[in-house]
């Protein structure tokens, strides 16, 4: 049985609880206060606690349905937070994406210097060792540069289809390639070099059938966004392995959490990225236009590309975070 005494001493919390919900209005989480927020994570987990116990005693039944709705309307703003909005995902690829780019470049320069470093490997062997073409690529392949014959023909006659499938394609890698970071990077860093090597192994291959400027007016137009993009999600991998692996003074999982915001932010940025490769990869580098031209592209679209993610971006000022200040934040928020 609830005593009447307990009841009156829990009360107050219930109705902050419902004040600081009011308060929130259709704005959510906007119109509240750093310190609110706060407050109101702990009364929720205090709440959550009160639940339990009136749930034991049957005649509450009444009072344990109030608890009910109130910790889910709780539970909706705070885990739910803002509405999506165009604007927001306008911002996002305006100024965080790059922000956050910024902030993270070392590990998208370890990411180009895996798949750099496997990439001259890979053209070395091949030229020392024709053998490791053939082991690599195959013999239908080999049998193809031999000919000095490219292997995009397939692209030039279905350019819709074939795009679609490049660009799902370049996502697989991609997301491939930044979700191992799980693996303390192992498999991020697995997915880089074998992706270099291969490429060394072709350029190396085309290089010597006297292929090489078919091959690089092939690449050069889509690789000058495609290949940054998979070095990015290469650098969110290796974000991911830190936290894991070197969590400093913070707690192995709240670092994990920390590092693995920022990555999914790389990740999420590099989507239109792909996009645009794909697009590129099906309708302008494997078409007949004179390579100049092609080279012309590449370069332009490198240039809007570096453009975009060295810009200057407005920097966020307010209080400090919780990670920046040591003190520990709710997790729900």
């Amino acid at each position: 049985m609830i005593s009447s005494g307990w009841l009156q001493k829990r009360r107050p919390y219930w109705a902050r609880i419902d004040e600081i919900l009011t308060r929130s209005g259709r704005a959510g989480v906007r119109n509240l206060t750093h310190s609110e927020l706060q407050e109101l994570a702990l009364l929720y987990r205090q709440t959550a606690s009160d639940l339990a116990t009136i749930r034991e005693d049957r005649s509450s039944a009444s009072l344990a349905h109030y608890l009910n709705q109130l910790l889910g309307r709780a539970h909706n703003l705070m885990y739910m937070g803002r509405r999506s909005k165009p604007r927001g995902i306008i911002q996002f690829y305006r100024e965080t994406f790059p922000q956050t780019f910024q902030e993270t470049f070392a590990y998208t320069l370890t990411a180009a210097a895996v798949f750099g470093g496997m990439f001259f490997v890979g053209a070395m062997l091949a030229t020392v060792n024709p053998g490791f073409q053939t082991y690599l690529l195959g013999p239908n392949m080999m049998e193809t540069i031999e000919k000095r014959q490219m292997w995009t023909h397939s692209v030039v006659s279905l350019k819709p289809l074939a795009s679609s499938a490049i660009m799902t394609n370049n996502l697989s890698v991609s997301f491939t390639t930044f979700a191992l970071g799980i693996t303390a990077g192992i498999g991020t860093i697995w997915m880089l070099m074998l992706n270099g090597l291969l490429l060394g192994v072709v350029g190396a291959a085309c290089w010597q059938s006297g292929m090489s400027q078919q091959l690089w007016s092939f690449v050069a137009p889509h690789g000058v966004i495609e290949l940054p993009a998979i070095f990015i999600a290469g650098g969110g991998g290796l974000l991911i392995a830190k936290g894991l692996l070197f969590p400093g003074m913070l707690p192995r999982a709240t670092s994990l959490v920390r590092e693995g915001g920022r990555a999914v932010k790389l990740v999420l940025g590099i989507i239109p990225m792909l996009i645009v490769a794909g697009t590129i990869e099906g309708f302008v580098s494997p078409s007949d236009l004179p390579v100049a031209l092609k080279f012309s592209v590449a370069a332009g679209m490198f240039c809007l590309l570096l453009l975009y993610v060295i810009r200057k971006t407005p920097r966020k000022t307010g209080n400090p975070s919780p990670a920046a200040t040591g003190s520990p934040a709710p997790t729900a928020l």
